[in-house]
């Protein structure tokens, strides 16, 4: 046997037969779940001279606000039980024919995407692309989401991907205010044409940034001293209008403007960037990914080259590596708002990843014939629709159109009658001022038939319409007649770049998809240790309902008749989380982490307001926290006071309770994070929670470490009023490799009427003038089931075990190699919570070897990087999870240990700093097919350093990349033409 075979257990027959209960299947998934088994934990206990898992626990999480007892969470289900659960609840909504529109259409993600990129454990179990020498392969599919958008919109420069259309218009208003050094206005334009979710979201961005919103027709823009405007093309009744002139008068008056727009009307419409747009936003859902109730999806945000060091966001940049070959990186990191902190205009410091790749895959695989074929089949069947509708007597509130009718006039009592009979869901625009029952609005889209367009005149005109779709199809190609004003009409190309003209068979579509994968490391291939990321498994069976029509295909603002099971199974999930958390109430709206935070302190800053304490506006916030929270902090007008640490790393509760009783009565809330930033469980953090509660604050306790405290502690018991729950960390939804994410919030009771409601999908419960923090009204929808279904198979008793296994296994870590890296931080009685942090500042000093070398180093051993210097810079934070087994644990300790000594190598001369395998990692196979090698080690130390890595080589797709030079000339598209012929 090989030394890497695992030596398995004998079996002896049980000495007596067992019962048909001991036999079932229900305890099956928390095994597969779970790295370690029972041999495995007791030899981790053994290392740690620990003679039990009570014991470990018990030194590791305060007494005073442990859980004594079990959560009142079910009995676990086995996968397949699980799994038929849910296909029922499924089977209990209804995916109707969906004419709606209103920014989420029907669309076909291609079978060999689907199956390929969504349904592959290789690009959804991968991490943001933070260390690009293993990341190539996402990295470029997001090169060509951004070459895609510039082409599309017309603009210069796109970013990576934000959350979803309505957060990218927001995004856009601060830019725009930031941005205008001429206009010192504080109000911003609305075109009362803009999709009512979007300009849901624009109200409660704009009232915390005290920015007056002005909501009028777009024709009035130039009325209006204002420092930004937002205009929407295609409008919201399906107008097409030409925004030049609008755009040129706005700029005439220092007005910077951005426009809301739809990617596939864009293959037919005159881009916004030859228009005069200063900035172009809006949602890449109809490129091939499903509606999914409202989400994930990927937003795209656009501008010119002048906005570029202020883009929010990711933008995926061109650089070079050390061997002087192209390479792809994140450009600008540090440009992520969330870094600047309390300075933040932004606290976006996410990407929607896996759905721009698939967006992306979709124009690869179209190319620009196959994506004008899709458009002009949906704007030919809306005109056969509309001329069929006008020959028949009814109005259209717009001449001009691509895939959407505003119907005016009409009984739109009868119609949705009739469209309900036919099983079919038709837009009611409200017109409450004209006295009547309002409009229709009908949008057309990929998945539309001829057979939809007659269905669609007997459901408006009744049966005995006499429409042809043949006879009014031939009448329309003879006269070139056409919805889009000529004025409008697009006449410049998009999409030449070579990767959008070759890959049209599936066979070269497989291929390159394949080609990419194999550049990236993901789950599939080893650990990825990242401090307070929480990189756990992804169960297939998690995984399979997404794909599900009965999920995936459901438009968000479906009639909620339609969606009884999706909702049973949101409900089901919200209640699961009240448990685990301690709170009252569950909002699912924040479709991030970091929207979380700001809908957290959202639901705060309105409490207060309605107890007329709208003057308390001090968040203080301790200098370890996520960067995120200052930036959420400043997003709502807070200001950011900062609360010191003590030399183990805890909050300094004496600094805490000065800062708290210094500003008193302006005291709005305070943020922690629990068990700390640090990766410990501070034994005083109900005195912290106190101290803010004597002076009139709330207590946020950020989710993000979360993984240490479930079925262990409640953060609703010691003290928080809201917690955002990173359900794409703790709860299983995978990080697509830099989203998707879901953020949602549990609030105590106090809180609940005052989270995120929405204007499309009212929630009950909830105060009718709040307004939104999403596009949708339960976020990312369609990935819920993911959490769902990890709860339900785990039980209260699996989800228990899973905390302590994390805890066990950082603890692990942290046992071996103590002896090699000095461990930064530990609790009250030496244990640390679910994660540790190694300081490799010591080691810097006496060799130059930093934390960077020691992370590509550890490609070279087949392992993703810890997290580097966060929370304290030249150091590294390891996570494991309790997914990780013993074995590979041991791989990855075995790693460091030998990086270790390669770094004594260095220290004591043998190795010169710089020439040794850290400095020069990570090494790529061209680096050891060389016919020189000038180094003073060998090929196969630098390649091949240990037995584990030969069996099993993953090889980095580039050398280091050259971070400096990629900022320094920021290029964000596509290489040019000229590499490819090279």
């Amino acid at each position: 046997m090989s030394e890497f075979s695992l030596k398995q257990p004998s079996l002896k027959r049980s000495q007596a037969t067992p019962r048909l209960a001991e036999l079932a299947d229900h305890d099956a998934f928390i095994q597969r779940h779970n790295g370690p088994g029972t041999d495995d934990v007791n030899a981790m206990l053994n290392a740690l001279d620990m003679p039990s898992m009570a014991t470990l626990i018990d030194k590791t999480v305060p007494s005073d606000i442990r859980l004594a007892r079990e959560l009142d969470v079910e009995e676990p289900r086995s996968e397949a039980e699980a799994l038929e659960y849910l296909a029922g609840l499924a089977r209990q909504n209804r995916v109707a024919r969906n004419f709606i529109g209103q920014g989420y259409y029907g669309t076909h993600m291609p079978a060999v995407i689907q199956r390929n990129v969504l349904e592959n454990p290789g690009w959804y179990t991968a991490y943001t692309p933070y260390q690009p020498e293993i990341s190539q392969g996402r990295l470029e599919g997001l090169l060509n989401f951004q070459q895609m958008v510039m082409d599309l919109t017309g603009m210069e420069l796109a970013n990576a991907s934000l959350l979803d259309e309505a957060t990218a218009a927001a995004e856009a208003m601060a830019l725009c205010k930031r941005a205008n050094k001429k206009n010192k206005s504080n109000a911003f334009f609305v075109a009362d044409d803009v999709f009512p979710q979007t300009l849901d979201v624009l109200k409660t961005r704009a009232e915390f940034f005290g920015f007056e919103l002005i909501i009028a027709p777009a024709e009035a823009i130039a009325e209006h001293d204002v420092f930004g405007a937002l205009l929407q093309y295609p409008g919201n009744g399906g107008e097409v209008r030409d925004l030049k002139p609008l755009l040129s008068a706005a700029a005439e008056r220092g007005t910077m403007t951005s426009v809301a727009t739809d990617l596939l009307s864009l293959v037919l419409l005159k881009e916004p960037g030859a228009l005069g747009a200063d900035i172009v936003v809006g949602n890449s859902q109809r490129f091939g990914v499903p509606m999914g109730f409202g989400g994930p999806h990927a937003a795209f945000f656009a501008t010119t080259d002048k906005l570029k060091r202020s883009i929010p966001g990711r933008i995926i940049g061109v650089s070079k590596d050390s061997r002087g070959q192209t390479a792809l990186r994140m450009a600008m990191q540090t440009r992520e708002q969330h870094i600047r902190r309390e300075k933040a205009t932004s606290n976006i410091c996410t990407a929607q990843a896996l759905l721009a790749n698939i967006a992306g895959f979709y124009a690869v695989y179209h190319g620009a014939d196959g994506l004008r074929k899709i458009a002009r089949r949906v704007h030919r069947l809306t005109t056969i629709l509309a001329r069929g509708l006008t020959q028949a007597g009814v109005t259209l509130a717009h001449d001009s159109f691509f895939d959407t009718l505003r119907l005016t006039g009409v009984d739109t009592g009868s119609i949705h009658g009739r469209a309900m009979n036919a099983d079919a869901n038709l837009r009611h625009f409200l017109n409450d001022a004209k006295g009547d029952n309002g409009d229709i609005g009908i949008s057309l889209d990929e998945t539309s038939t001829a057979q939809d367009v007659t269905l669609l005149w007997d459901i408006l005109l009744g049966d005995e319409h006499g429409l042809s779709v043949a006879a009014l199809d031939d009448t329309i190609a003879a006269s070139d007649d056409s919805g889009i004003p000529a004025a409008c009409q697009r006449e410049s190309d998009f999409l030449t770049h070579p990767t959008f003209t070759r890959y049209r068979s599936e066979t070269e579509m497989l291929r390159y998809l394949k080609r990419l994968e194999n550049k990236d490391l993901s789950l599939t291939h080893a650990m990825i240790p990242l401090g307070s990321c929480t990189m756990k498994l992804n169960a297939t069976s998690e995984m399979i309902p997404v794909s599900w029509p009965a999920f995936s295909n459901l438009h968000p603002f479906a009639p909620r008749d339609q969606v009884t099971g999706y909702q049973q199974m949101i409900d089901e999930l919200a209640a699961f989380l009240v448990e685990i958390t301690g709170y009252d109430h569950i909002s699912m709206q924040p479709n991030s982490g970091a929207q979380g935070e700001y809908a957290g302190l959202l639901a705060i800053r309105r409490y207060q307001a309605a107890q007329g304490q709208a003057h308390r506006d001090v968040c203080l916030i301790p200098s370890s926290a996520h960067g995120t929270n200052p930036a959420s902090a400043a997003m709502l007008g807070m200001k950011v006071v900062v609360t010191e640490c003590d030399v183990d790393g805890n909050v300094d509760l004496d600094d805490l309770t000065a800062k708290a009783e210094q500003y008193s009565e302006r005291l709005a809330a305070v943020m922690i994070t629990y068990p700390s930033t640090h990766g410990v469980f501070e034994t005083h953090v109900r005195a912290v929670c106190d101290v803010i509660h004597l002076h009139g604050g709330q207590v946020y306790v950020d989710g993000a470490n979360m993984n240490a405290q479930v079925g262990l502690s409640r953060p609703g018991d010691f003290g928080g009023d809201v917690s955002h729950l990173n359900l794409h960390k703790t709860f299983c939804i995978p990080h697509g490799g830099g989203g998707p994410g879901m953020g949602p919030i549990g609030v105590k009771a106090h809180l609940a009427p005052f989270v995120a409601n929405h204007c499309v999908t009212p929630i009950d419960g909830v105060e009718p003038s709040s307004t939104a923090v999403a596009a949708a009204a339960f976020g990312s929808a369609s990935i819920l089931p993911i959490s769902w279904a990890y709860i339900k198979m785990m039980g209260a008793r699996g989800l228990r075990e899973a905390t302590e296994l994390a805890i066990l296994n950082a603890n692990y870590i942290a046992k071996r190699l103590e002896d090699h890296f000095p461990i930064l931080y530990r609790g009250a009685n030496g244990t640390v919570a679910h994660e540790c942090i190694i300081d490799v500042r010591p080691l810097k000093s006496a060799s130059g070897i930093s934390e960077e070398d020691v992370a590509k180093r550890l490609m070279d051993y087949g392992f993703h990087a810890p997290t580097m210097s966060f929370p304290v810079p030249g150091t590294l934070m390891i996570e494991p999870t309790e997914s990780e087994s013993r074995y590979e644990i041991d791989r990855f300790c075995d790693a460091m240990i030998a990086i270790r000594d390669e770094i004594g190598r260095v220290e004591n001369g043998e190795w010169p700093l710089e020439n040794n395998p850290l400095v020069n990692a990570p090494h790529t196979m061209a680096d050891v097919a060389d016919a020189e090698w000038a180094h003073p080690y060998s090929r196969e130390l630098a390649a091949f350093p240990t037995e584990a890595v030969k069996a099993g080589k993953y090889w980095p797709a580039v050398n280091r990349v050259d971070n400096v030079s990629g900022d320094r000339q920021l290029i964000c598209s596509c290489p040019s033409i000229d590499e490819y012929r090279d």
